[in-house]
């Protein structure tokens, strides 16, 4: 609670108070009045309604009075602070590759598991954003519209598996997607995160099409290759012998992929471990940070009605007095 004066130079109006209490003490003996009775008895029976030392009160009603006026005059005010949060939001889509290839475990657990750990954590990182996920492999398709419910959000990240969709990696069609859900975005700056372990070979759309897409719509791309560098151990399923390890040649097309990062003003990355994709991930939150404005302030309400309120009510009381207990004649 703060409390002020909007006009605090008639506070100086008080430096007259103690002038006016040595007036009444020097003077209010010396003023008064006389009359004339053709007979005194009725005089000398009257009694006094009040001792004449008790005067006094109507003088500190009256004083009273004034000091409320001037503190009136003063514009006394009680004022609330508090801050207003201005946000300008992020709008991102995360859109990820659920191929088979997604299994390899060059990244540990596997590609896919590592990928939703640490989308995961990056969500959680994340305030007053949308956020929005599509899921591609032969085809692709939203699997959450932007949202500031990050609980829903996270709870359809964690139903993502592989082989939910038919196989292939549509990468142009993950990315159309994607835009599609921005194309109404009013927010000050929308990005997509892209993550793939591939190359394009499915879909009606290729990788740059989708890419000069998000150009008209002033969409950021920040592409992700997961994997490490030659072969990496992929899991089958053989009827025969059970699970088993095969390797497989790890071919992520980094050109296509710098391209339309680049196409986009994003940036391309390319995660051959854990520690680097979780390193990708942050370094993608740290340079998409939402702006955030606190602005100050202060609310008032006035309090002066309330001693002009008090000085009438004080001030009837010492016109009633002045005419009925403190009475005197003439």
């Amino acid at each position: 609670m703060i409390f002020r004066f909007e006009n605090p130079e008639f506070l100086l109006l008080f430096l007259l108070v103690p002038s006016l209490m040595w007036w009444y003490i020097k003077y209010r003996n010396k003023v008064s009045a006389s009359l004339r009775f053709s007979y005194l008895g009725f005089a000398r029976k009257a009694n006094s309604s009040a001792p004449k030392k008790a005067r006094f009160i109507l003088f500190g009603l009256r004083m009273l009075v004034v000091m409320l006026l001037i503190t009136a005059f003063a514009k006394p005010q009680s004022g609330v602070s508090g801050e207003e949060v201005i946000t300008e939001g992020i709008d991102i889509v995360l859109a990820l590759d659920i191929s088979s290839s997604m299994l390899a475990e060059d990244i540990k657990p596997n590609r896919v598991e590592a990928v939703k750990k640490d989308a995961e954590d990056f969500i959680q990182g994340r305030k007053n954003d949308r956020i929005g996920m599509v899921i591609f492999a032969g085809e692709a398709f939203t699997q959450c519209p932007l949202t500031l419910d990050y609980g829903i959000l996270l709870n359809f990240l964690d139903k993502i598996e592989v082989g939910m969709i038919e196989d292939g990696t549509a990468i142009g069609m993950g990315l159309a997607t994607a835009v599609n859900r921005m194309q109404n975005s009013k927010a000050k700056s929308k990005v997509i995160v892209l993550l793939t372990d591939g190359r394009n070979n499915k879909g009606e759309i290729d990788p740059i099409t989708a890419a000069q897409l998000a150009q008209t719509y002033d969409v950021k791309i920040y592409a992700i290759g997961a994997g490490g560098h030659g072969s990496a151990l992929y899991p089958v399923d053989d009827p025969v012998f059970g699970k088993r390890y095969v390797p497989m040649k790890i071919d992520i097309d980094e050109e296509t992929l710098q391209e339309i990062s680049e196409m986009t003003e994003g940036e391309y990355f390319r995660a051959d471990d854990r520690e680097r994709l979780q390193q990708i991930f942050q370094k993608i939150d740290d340079m998409e940070k939402t702006k955030i404005e606190v602005k100050e302030y202060t609310r008032y309400s006035e309090l002066f009605y309330y001693f002009v309120m008090a000085a009438l009510g004080l001030l009837v009381i010492e016109i009633v007095l002045a005419h009925t207990k403190f009475r005197k004649i003439p």
